[in-house]
């Protein structure tokens, strides 16, 4: 008899949780400390929050003889990164009154607020509740905030994608009242008969899963780098249905090789009326078959590098009781936002800002965070937040343009013209000093690089040239460095490693070019290689397909051979 395999330690503390309760409600209620125990810490993800500390300050504390400067981030769950004027004054609020002043727009569409203490969790959790929105599964073994692109220009379909990914994050939330009972003080239902979580059971599910909506030509949403993703197919101006890609996800561990970055696989065709039916069976199958006895190895990634597409498929589609349709033709042509003005088929305008990493605060030269706060007092329309970390005032009214247009006079708002191709198209994610899992700086350090290297940008002409660039403090790949054409990841404190190659479109995974690179030598290590591509690019030519055609790096032609130095 085969010896039964070891589960990870999640497994069971999901199991005998009692459906995600567990001790939370006890803990943080418990005014005399800061923090929660290490089983509450991963069962309080599944409501949206993450246990951090200011690791700026931690060995003067600890001199003293001090507790670590605890808090939490909130993640708010915020389905295609669409946010009413009235959400985004409560949010704007609770981060003044309850968090540390900043709101932070995530690379999934919605709001993170930072430095929360355990005392204010509730009451800021109460007070999104009033204006409808929720923390629940923002983080966890779930089905994560569900990113749509916006497509302002086409925003006579972008409804209809937005309200498929309202459905399937409605559809996949999980069923415990757990959450309400915790944070909402809704009282529990006593019963004999035994709960039942209907789609996850009580392991949920192996790790976390990411879905994206998108709508060709634009790949805002990174589809490939999501587990999975429906690609909007057009017939003139009617979405007659969706390609389903599965398999993609950006996280790995630095030096085992057994993990590693991988783009989804395109595997069929659904119709509208199914697509809410294939995110629940494609979650079922990960479910089921996803790896449980090891987290590294748990995510839908390596559930189809296992299974293969084409096994993949045909569970999916036993799961179904019907078969996705053939694969139709798409095209994407880039994965950045369109910045400006943009005038819809309705009359309605509007206008893609650049919040540089995502971080909406007040500096004295970019009092962002007053103007905003300013313009939701006025504006009748909605917010749209990219999965690029920028915001769009979307559906501004003719009669309501010009107020609009002297409040962002008035807060200087409107820098996106004034900003090069490289810095537009950058990500970053927050790393030090809340992050427990970074390595080195990103949020904090990502524009001094950029502005180190638009040095050599401006000397080759390159100022209005999109380039992506992304940095994350570790190799989890939140800010998905991966995928970019030159990418930053946190390898020790002040060292990087250094990727190039990816494709413009999101289309094809970076190389490694350079291991544990000082910030410091990063602009003489890049600057040769930027001004050999002004000089000998050919027309329409991508700074990641120069690199390869270079021979600066070697092609990624898929996830298992992102660490070798073959195409």
């Amino acid at each position: 008899m085969s010896e039964e395999k070891k589960l990870s330690a999640n497994e069971p503390l999901k199991i005998n949780s009692n459906y995600l309760r567990g001790t939370l409600a006890e803990e943080i209620a418990d005014t005399s400390n800061g923090s929660i125990c290490a089983d509450s810490q991963q069962l309080s993800k599944f409501h949206g929050m993450y246990l951090q500390d200011d690791r700026d300050v931690r060995a003067g504390r600890r001199k003293k003889k001090l507790d670590k400067a605890y808090s939490f981030l909130i993640r708010v769950r915020l389905p295609g990164g669409v946010s009413t004027p009235e959400q985004w004054l409560a949010m704007d609020r609770i981060s003044d009154e309850y968090a540390n002043g900043t709101l932070k727009i995530t690379t999934r569409q919605t709001w993170q607020l930072h430095g929360v203490i355990k005392n204010n969790l509730k009451s800021s959790i109460q007070e999104m509740n009033k204006v409808c929105m929720d923390t629940i599964a923002a983080c966890g073994d779930v089905n994560r905030n569900v990113n749509c692109n916006v497509n302002p220009d086409l925003s006579h379909v972008h409804a209809e994608a937005h309200d498929l990914s309202r459905r399937i994050s409605e559809h996949l939330l999980p069923s415990t009242r757990a959450y309400h009972e915790i944070f909402l003080d809704e009282e529990k239902v006593e019963t004999s008969e035994e709960f039942i979580e209907p789609l996850y059971g009580k392991t949920y599910l192996p790790r976390k899963f990411k879905i994206a909506v998108a709508v060709p030509p634009s790949n805002d949403v990174d589809v490939y780098a999501n587990c999975l993703s429906f690609i909007a197919i057009l017939e003139g101006e009617k979405i007659v249905g969706y390609n389903v890609s599965v398999g993609g996800g950006m996280g790995m561990t630095h030096g085992n090789e057994t993990t590693f970055p991988r783009l989804a696989d395109v595997i069929g065709f659904c119709t509208p009326e199914q697509a809410v039916d294939v995110a629940e069976k494609v979650m079922l199958v990960q479910r089921d078959f996803g790896e449980r006895g090891d987290r590294k190895w748990a995510r839908l990634k390596y559930t189809v590098e296992r299974m293969t597409a084409d096994g993949f498929l045909a569970k999916l589609n036993e799961y179904l009781g019907y078969e996705l349709e053939p694969v139709r033709e798409f095209e994407f042509t880039s994965n950045g936002d369109r910045f400006g003005w943009v005038k819809d088929d309705k009359g309605n305008n509007h206008l893609s800002l650049f919040i540089p990493g995502g971080r909406v605060l007040d500096t004295p030269a970019f009092p962002t965070k007053t103007g905003l706060r300013e313009i939701a007092k006025v504006h009748e329309g909605d917010f749209r937040m990219t999965a690029t970390q920028n915001l769009v005032i979307s559906n501004i009214s003719d009669a309501k343009l010009p107020e609009i247009k002297a409040l962002l006079e008035k807060y200087n708002l409107l820098n996106s013209h004034e900003q090069s191709g490289l810095r537009l198209n950058s990500i970053a994610c927050v790393a030090l000093p809340t992050c427990g899992l970074a390595l080195a700086e990103s949020e904090r350090y990502l524009p001094t690089v950029i502005t180190d290297l638009e040095e050599s940008i401006e000397e080759s002409g390159l100022r209005h040239d999109a380039i992506t660039i992304r940095m994350t403090g570790c190799p989890n790949g939140c800010g998905r460095p991966f995928i970019a054409e030159i990418g930053f990841v946190g390898r020790s404190p002040g060292k990087y490693n250094v990727y190039l190659g990816g494709g413009f479109h999101g289309q094809r995974l970076n190389k490694l070019y350079r291991e544990s690179v000082a910030g410091e030598d990063i602009k003489a290590l890049l600057s040769p290689i930027i001004k050999d591509y002004a000089k000998s690019r050919t027309e329409g030519e991508r700074f990641g397909d120069f690199v390869i055609r270079a021979g600066y790096v070697k092609a990624t032609t898929a996830g298992n051979n992102f660490h070798a130095n073959i195409s």
